[in-house]
């Protein structure tokens, strides 16, 4: 080796790599996560805790955390995956037709074939089907319904179409706070200016209408705004919006000439009394020409929530509205540099959206595994905010759906400082000596956001019925220690 190439510095190094990765935070693996991992390996080196296994109700991991996989999903993604199968006769006949339907539409009847890149067109047309049932017969073509990575690939791959600008004319994002991190992570790696706007934990974390003005005209000072994120039901927040509410948001987006993004993964999942999920789209379309002609929405689902909690095979879909048909032509474009979602995926959503009907020989068992898991949720979910409102110093509001609680805590006078000393966020100091003291990995609230001086952390209610009464009470435990030791 020359002298010259032995001390060649590095072309990529902290200095040089691209500035927008380094302002990328994504709470949800963060810090606190990395240490988890590292406690699990300590314990399997037999380093003495005071806590036998980390349990980890960071992420909406369903099948991690206990859930079952539903038998029918599983049947014909074993089918597609080895075709052979397809003589057994454990299968059941409804699982094996699909399976071949599915394989028809695969190039060379196999699921490790690329598809087109907008999704295989068969799965389209099911997931267009299974859209206008969802709403009530509301037309959906099959051209408008972009099959994805999951329901971020497709985020982020909408958030790169509307960004652009310098300065002032720079495309600014409106997004709730708190709000899930992919968003404010996407923006800034896409170096878009984010927008926050507040919900109103007082009244169950609900969406005002003034709220997002105010944010809207401060936002005009300084940026282009041209887009507006909502998630329902919500994540962190877990609450599901009135209808009225969506009506709202609507005009709000069609007075404002804002493009609407609606992530509606956790469509299914809706636990509380008089609430119910309704889509973005139905609402647009019912509210009448005036804004179904005019509004511009992207909507988005998944295949890693609900009852299906298949979040490792990565299916989603999103469904466009009102798109200029030459930002389609390039929207086609930018997902044909990826070549196609994930093939095994895709076949998964499509019996996510054609699941066994009423005449089939899976439909009992399917109804069954999946009325059972979502009762389970909404049952886990009453338990967790009635356990956490018994602690002093938590205040949980109401779980109207998804898959998490993000309770306030009160933090006493002597913790803040400390955290300051360590150079952490409170909340983050909070869950780090919980990790550290119980095993037990929450995500601190300040990964979401959420109003100066307030403090909250992110729990899934997926571990098991047994489990999560071990988590609340190790929980309550702590929180009581906790406030001893810093008051």
């Amino acid at each position: 080796m020359s002298e010259n190439c032995e001390y060649r510095e590095r072309v990529l190094t902290m200095d040089t790599m691209n500035p927008n990765v380094k302002r990328v935070e994504y709470a949800v693996r963060g810090p606190i996560v990395q240490r988890a991992v590292q406690i699990e390996r300590e314990l399997m080196m037999g380093i003495k805790k005071p806590f036998t296994e980390v349990i980890k109700a960071n992420i909406g991991d369903c099948h991690a955390m206990g859930q079952k996989p539903i038998t029918f999903f599983r049947q014909v993604l074993a089918l597609c995956s080895y075709p052979d199968l397809l003589e057994d006769s454990k299968f059941p006949e409804d699982a094996k037709s699909r399976a071949c339907r599915i394989l028809q539409a695969c190039g060379g009847g196999s699921l490790g074939a690329y598809s087109t890149s907008q999704g295989i067109e068969l799965i389209r047309q099911d997931v267009a089907r299974y859209i206008e049932r969802r709403d009530g017969g509301i037309t959906s073509h099959p051209d408008n319904i972009y099959l994805s990575t999951g329901a971020s690939d497709a985020i982020m791959t909408m958030l790169k179409l509307l960004v652009s600008g310098e300065g002032m004319s720079r495309t600014g994002v409106m997004i709730s706070i708190p709000q899930y991190p992919l968003y404010s992570a996407a923006l800034a790696e896409l170096g878009a200016v984010q927008i926050s706007y507040y919900l109103d934990e007082d009244n169950c974390w609900s969406l005002d209408i003034s709220e997002l003005q105010r944010a809207l005209q401060e936002a005009k000072k300084h940026c282009s705004p041209r887009a507006l994120c909502i998630i329902n039901p919500g994540n962190p927040t877990g609450q599901v919006q009135s209808r009225q509410c969506i009506e709202d948001v609507i005009r709000f987006a069609a007075a404002e000439n804002l493009f609407l993004m609606a992530d509606e993964v956790y469509q299914d999942n809706v636990y509380a009394d008089g609430c119910t999920f309704h889509s973005f789209k139905k609402v647009l379309f019912e509210m009448g020409p005036e804004y179904s002609e005019k509004v511009e929405l992207a909507s988005f689902h998944s295949t890693s929530k609900c009852y299906m909690g298949e979040c490792g095979f990565r299916g989603g879909y999103m469904e466009v509205v009102n798109l200029d048909p030459e930002v389609k032509v390039q929207l086609t474009k930018l997902v044909s540099v990826r070549l196609c979602p994930p093939v095994p995926g895709q076949a998964l959503l499509d019996v996510v959206v054609n699941p066994p009907q009423p005449d089939e020989p899976s439909y009992d068992t399917f109804i069954k595994e999946r009325t059972d898991t979502l009762a389970t949720l909404a049952e886990k979910a009453n338990m967790t905010q009635d356990i956490l409102n018994q602690v002093p110093g938590i205040k949980c509001n109401p779980v109207q759906g998804a898959m998490y609680t993000f309770p306030r805590i009160h933090l006493p006078p002597k913790a803040i400082p400390e955290a300051k000393e360590k150079g952490q966020a409170p909340d983050m100091f909070y869950c780090m000596k919980l990790l550290e003291e119980t095993g037990i990995c929450l995500v601190p609230g300040s990964g979401f956001g959420q109003r100066d001086g307030t403090y909250h952390f992110r729990m899934t209610i997926l571990p098991s019925k047994e489990k999560l009464k071990i988590v609340l009470a190790k929980i309550k435990e702590f929180q009581q220690h906790f406030m001893e030791q810093y008051s």
